[in-house]
């Protein structure tokens, strides 16, 4: 599922209210030198692919990039360390990004699960401007190492996610690049 772009929500503001009520909390805004730690990369190498990518932190924005190679797993992912991201009330994620015409996921995991949550999100190429997704939990879908499991039987527990991250495995080769200003959760009134 491709989910649509939002129009824009407010800056950096912390736990804020818009006009509709709405609250959200930024969960990582890339600000500081500390940001680039709570992060970690995991290609498609762990099962023998030859993609290639990363993260780096540029003027205070999250830059995912690196080149697919679809012979031998065609992925790559970046996913913030295991902590307690106090996601129970709310009712899923804004992204605001700079995209390249690629299609992404955004992804959560619980604690003592072995369960990935994601879902898609088309990006623009090449218009230098930011765009917004608005992601609810409810459109996650639940998987294991590719595999689609039953929402039923592995229902994602927001009190329990530890972990957010990104990915590129759209079935595509070359090079990809996602800048990320910051990811904040929210909460419908």
């Amino acid at each position: 599922m491709v989910l649509s772009c939002a129009s824009p929500v407010s800056g950096r503001d912390q736990d804020a209210a818009n006009e509709s009520g709405e609250r959200t909390e930024i969960l990582f805004d890339f600000a500081g030198e500390e940001a680039g730690k709570n992060w970690v990369t995991v290609n498609d190498s762990v099962m023998g692919g030859r993609s290639k990518g990363g993260f780096a932190l540029v003027g205070k924005r999250l830059v995912f990039e690196g080149a697919t190679n679809t012979n031998g797993g065609g992925f790559s992912s970046i996913r913030s360390r295991g902590a307690k991201l106090d996601l129970a009330n709310s009712d899923g994620v804004i992204i605001r990004f700079r995209g390249d015409g690629r299609t992404y996921k955004f992804g959560a995991r619980m604690s003592r699960s072995s369960a990935a949550y994601r879902a898609d999100f088309e990006t623009n190429a090449d218009n230098g401007e930011w765009q917004v997704v608005r992601i609810p939990f409810s459109d996650l879908a639940p998987s294991w190492r590719g595999r689609k499991l039953s929402k039923s039987r592995y229902p994602l527990k927001r009190e329990r996610i530890e972990s957010i991250g990104l990915m590129i495995y759209d079935k595509q080769d070359g090079p990809f690049r996602l800048e990320v200003d910051w990811i904040k959760g929210y909460a419908n009134k």
